[in-house]
């Protein structure tokens, strides 16, 4: 797996947590003294602390990659720019066929 998998399967692990300390904090509300309530309420917001910090991560790396495939590309078209012009023409060939087609 990749780490981009494993990190939305951590960040959809996270937010089933917190769902679920929110059901229990429903719960626990109109069952339970006020100093569980109080537990739950810290609980829930340390998880939502832990998930907004991991979505902020993956904005960031993901963020990061684009401006690396960005500098790759303008790299390559400046290094071959007639290799370029012809993937672009090639593409843009293929695109018609298909759009042609319907």
């Amino acid at each position: 797996m990749s780490d981009t998998t494993l990190a939305k399967e951590k960040l959809a692990a996270d937010f089933r947590a917190v769902m679920d300390d929110i059901d229990a904090l429903m719960t626990a509300t109109t069952q339970k003294a006020d100093g569980e309530v109080k537990a739950l309420r810290a609980r829930i917001q340390d998880r939502l602390a832990g998930a907004k910090e991991k979505i902020a991560d993956a904005q960031h790396e993901a963020v990061q990659r684009a401006k690396d495939a960005a500098a790759a590309t303008d790299d390559y078209v400046h290094a071959k720019p007639w290799q370029a012009i012809g993937a672009a023409a090639a593409i843009g060939l293929a695109l018609g066929v298909l759009i042609g087609r319907r």
